[in-house]
């Protein structure tokens, strides 16, 4: 089976409060910043700064 071309670009991000990984999303290879992104954490309860992680 061939490997899909979304998983390779799949990244996670951790809430910088509570350290949880909460999200995943996709970004571009040639990005040389980490992302940052303001997202609800539900174990925070509240909107939190995530960012991304090391897979």
């Amino acid at each position: 089976m061939a490997k899909s071309k979304f998983s390779e670009n799949l990244i996670k991000m951790r809430c910088t409060v509570c350290k949880r990984f909460n999200y995943y999303t996709r970004r571009k290879k040639s990005q040389e910043r980490k992302l940052e992104l303001k997202k609800y954490c539900k174990w925070c309860k509240k909107h939190t700064i995530h960012k991304q992680a090391k897979v």
